[in-house]
């Protein structure tokens, strides 16, 4: 199972995540897209970009055309949500220009810590 795991880590929790993974030998049971603050995620996953990322899981390259059919959105409307995900690492596109979300599952994990939350 191929798993992103998108949350709201700190620099100083991800760089522990990175240095424990490197010390033990073992590499992280799933991949990360790690967000500064959960307002931050929630602007760049709002739900057009959340419906996109769902139908595009496990799905394999697919062409911005077939993104928008599967939506059921304009493809000029599509077309600039793909890109901002692209451009910010969410997904990726292959050498032929088609888009990929190379993961089965995603898992949300956000933690607000009221410490540091006011």
């Amino acid at each position: 199972m191929n798993t992103l795991v998108i949350g709201n880590q700190t620099a100083e929790e991800r760089r522990a995540a990175i240095v424990g993974a490197w010390e033990s030998g073992k590499a992280e049971s799933a991949a990360r897209f790690n967000f500064e603050s959960v307002e931050a995620a929630w602007e760049l996953l709002n739900a057009k970009r959340w419906a996109i990322l769902k139908i595009m899981a496990g799905q394999g390259p697919l062409s911005i055309r077939e993104i928008a059919r599967r939506v059921g959105r304009d493809v000029r409307g599509v077309h600039s949500d793909v890109r901002l995900l692209y451009l910010s690492g969410v997904i990726d596109k292959t050498a032929e220009g088609k888009m990929v979300f190379p993961y089965d599952v995603i898992r949300l994990e956000f933690t607000l810590d009221t410490r540091r939350a006011a």
